[in-house]
């Protein structure tokens, strides 16, 4: 649902965007740091859309690369501390049975000797 809304956003931004640009196609003159050109307006606001456009799904693509990271450094520290977690439970284990198994010698040591 989220998608669909945001296609239809999309879709409307660049048919606002489109009629902007169809009104405007009056030349105007586009200084650079080289030199200056005649261009029409409609290629000057398409363009600066486009480039708008670029820069906005670099920083979102770099953000989500940082995340991937950061969510990758995450699970393996997870992983760590559940495996950890683990060796501890077993020790726990072993140790409660080495003094279950020591409480019991001497009794059966006494049963014997009766």
């Amino acid at each position: 649902m989220k998608f669909q809304w945001t296609l239809l956003l999309g879709i409307v931004f660049a048919l606002i965007v489109s009629i902007f640009a169809v009104i405007n196609v009056d030349p105007v003159t586009v200084n650079y740091l080289f030199g200056e050109a005649d261009w029409p307006l409609i290629l000057v606001i398409l363009g600066s859309v486009f480039m708008g456009g670029i820069i906005i799904g670099s920083v979102g693509l770099f953000r989500l690369f940082v995340v991937q990271r950061r969510v990758k450094a995450l699970e393996k520290e997870n992983m760590t501390l559940r495996e950890q977690i683990e060796r501890t439970r077993d020790q726990k284990r072993l140790d409660s049975q080495d003094t279950s198994l020591k409480k019991q010698a001497p009794d059966s040591i006494q049963e014997t000797s009766e």
